[in-house]
């Protein structure tokens, strides 16, 4: 985030809204979606990776 943000100020020079560069948003839009997914999937089981690993193996998949 080394781009330069413009802040949109009231009367009074508090800010009230900022403009940032697309990329930014964009990139910002991305970690949000991530985020998401990851809440989603909070109460899935978790599977060690060697076991992973095995089951992929034990189904012809690695």
């Amino acid at each position: 985030m080394s781009e330069t943000l413009h802040y949109i100020t009231d009367e009074h020079g508090a800010r009230s809204a900022v403009v940032l560069p697309i990329a930014q948003y964009e990139k910002l839009l991305e970690d949000l979606d991530d985020l998401a997914a990851i809440a989603e999937r909070r109460e899935e089981t978790v599977v060690p990776h060697d076991q992973f690993i095995a089951d992929l193996k034990r189904d012809g998949l690695l």
